[in-house]
């Protein structure tokens, strides 16, 4: 499926009473302009420069202009002071949130050079130039007032790398969001019966995330498992064997009709369009289901590291938050507690079916068993870990008011003894302490699951929730 791109609404303010009296000024923000495109621009980012806006009636035209691209964003640069009327309508009628780049071209003006150029004229339009900081209130005040969505970015136009990591911080999340309103969504089966924390409402989940839910019957993969060809069947056996550590105790028969699954799901993910899964069913009853089901893990970890992220027992809400990770490009692969190491102060975390093959640390392995506890079957599962290093808890929250929420944290990945029971597991370590930080997310009133992708990315994850218009809490 692919992503389509995020259109980015760009202007620059000013004064039309300016140009008269100051002499290459209007040019010379124009350039501001021009300099802040050439640093947003990159793959996948439609840029709509509308350039200097300078009036009122520019600005009404520059709103429709927006309107009918379809922006996902709007930056405004505050290239010097303008009316907030010359804002307010630019903005109004795409109903999109702003961000408000209230960018200086200087750290400071040459106070010895200013004061020397004798002529007051040159010197207030000198000034001008530089008086980036000057309309921000008053466009503030208005947006405040009038219910405009906006965030801020203050810093400087070259040589600030702090500034600049924090604007393209809001493109990327700017990016996720507009991927996430493209993304359409299986689900397969039925919710895990009892698990009354992940059932979730959704009807939010499309209004809040703008995401297209499919509805998939086991049958249909089942069916789609009859038709797959043999040659088919070997040529995923040997890509199983370049992407997974086959361990010597898998038996055939199981990798066969793993790689029979597998070629079946993706058939099911192209034809129907998906950008993500979640599934769960029981099979009883169904030998054909139940085979199918049973034969499911290889094949969904496969699609999870290929950008298709899968969550078992029918998870809506954390597969959610795996997809979100995973179009940061950190992985999202599916995860709870299992236990508590408090001699080391760590905490093991990790689930059966599918992992995020991408983020592991070295090869993922497959291994048989005997029995898939909690759920009907057997056959081949798959053991890793997250890479060792600085990793990013994601959870969708589904709140007591009907709102959802993000809930995360930022932690580290660490060596040490796991559990060799062939599902995905991981020891981190918080800044907080174990014990603390279960105290602290679990009083968020989270699903026992969530997403833990690699890097530290919570001040993405609170950008994307700001563009969203949902609370983030971050547990540190």
């Amino acid at each position: 499926m692919s992503t389509p791109p995020l259109r980015l609404g760009l202007f620059g303010i000013g004064l039309d009473a300016y140009w008269p009296q100051f002499a290459g000024l209007k040019e010379r923000l124009e350039g501001y302009v021009a300099r802040v495109a050439d640093k947003i621009a990159r793959p996948g980012v439609e840029i709509v420069n509308l350039g200097l806006i300078d009036n009122p009636e520019r600005a009404h035209a520059a709103g429709r202009e927006f309107r009918r691209a379809d922006v996902d964003v709007i930056l405004l640069h505050v290239t010097t002071y303008a009316l907030s009327s010359t804002v307010l309508p630019v903005v109004q009628r795409a109903k999109v949130p702003v961000l408000i780049l209230n960018l200086q071209p200087a750290p400071a003006i040459d106070y010895a050079s200013f004061n020397r150029m004798g002529d007051r004229t040159k010197m207030t339009g000198e000034w001008l130039a530089h008086c980036a900081a000057c309309p921000v209130p008053e466009i503030a005040n208005v947006f405040r007032r009038t219910g405009v969505s906006f965030h801020q970015v203050t810093g400087m136009l070259e040589n600030d790398p702090v500034c600049w990591r924090e604007i393209d911080a809001w493109v990327e999340a700017a990016r996720v969001v507009a991927a996430m309103q493209g993304n359409r969504l299986g689900l397969m089966g039925h919710y895990y019966g009892g698990m009354l924390d992940i059932y979730s409402d959704t009807t939010l989940q499309c209004a809040t995330f703008g995401t297209h839910i499919e509805i998939l019957e086991v049958d249909e993969l089942s069916a789609r498992r009859r038709e797959v060809a043999a040659a088919a069947i070997e040529a995923r056996l040997a890509e199983f064997r370049n992407v997974f550590d086959i361990q010597a105790d898998c038996a055939a028969e199981d990798l066969t009709e793993a790689a029979r699954t597998s070629v079946a799901l993706d058939g099911l993910v192209a034809d129907r369009r998906l950008g993500s899964l979640a599934y769960f069913y029981s099979g009883t009853g169904v030998a054909e289901n139940e085979a199918t089901l049973a034969s499911i893990i290889l094949g969904t970890s496969y699609l999870t590291g290929r950008g298709v992220p899968v969550a078992g027992e029918y998870e809506v809400k954390n597969v959610q938050a795996m997809k979100l990770m995973d179009l940061l490009g950190v992985g999202g692969s599916f995860t709870e507690y299992y236990a508590m190491d408090y001699d080391a102060d760590v905490v093991l975390m990790g689930h059966d079916g599918p992992g995020h093959i991408r983020v592991a640390e070295g090869k993922t392995k497959v291994r048989p068993l005997q029995v898939y506890h909690g759920k009907v079957g057997r056959g081949l599962s798959v053991e890793m870990s997250v890479k060792h290093g600085p990793v990013t808890l994601l959870s969708v929250v589904e709140r007591e008011a009907g709102k959802l929420g993000l809930l995360c944290a930022e932690a580290e990945s660490v060596p040490g003894p796991i559990l060799e029971i062939g599902n995905t597991n991981s020891r981190y370590r918080f800044a907080c302490g174990a014990r603390e930080f279960v105290n602290r997310w679990n009083a968020q009133g989270p699903a026992h699951h969530c997403a833990v992708g690699v890097g530290h990315v919570a001040h993405k994850l609170e950008k994307i929730g700001a563009l969203l218009g949902l609370e983030v809490v971050r547990v540190v």
